[in-house]
């Protein structure tokens, strides 16, 4: 990745990938945990855009 990346808080980071998926993104990363209780996510969509996803414990 470069540049910045803006990442959405969600309360189902497996369905909310699932849904980006079926609009037409492509993964960038799986979901990894990161520690403390969150997981994060990225895809980029159809015109090229990555999107960060994040959620909480």
């Amino acid at each position: 990745m470069t540049g910045p990346v803006g990442y959405w808080q969600v309360d189902d980071i497996n369905a909310s990938v699932t849904a980006l998926l079926d609009a037409g993104a492509h993964v960038q990363q799986e979901v990894k945990d990161v520690g403390g209780g969150k997981l994060i996510a990225s895809v980029k969509d159809a015109d090229g855009n990555t999107i960060g996803l994040i959620q909480s414990a």
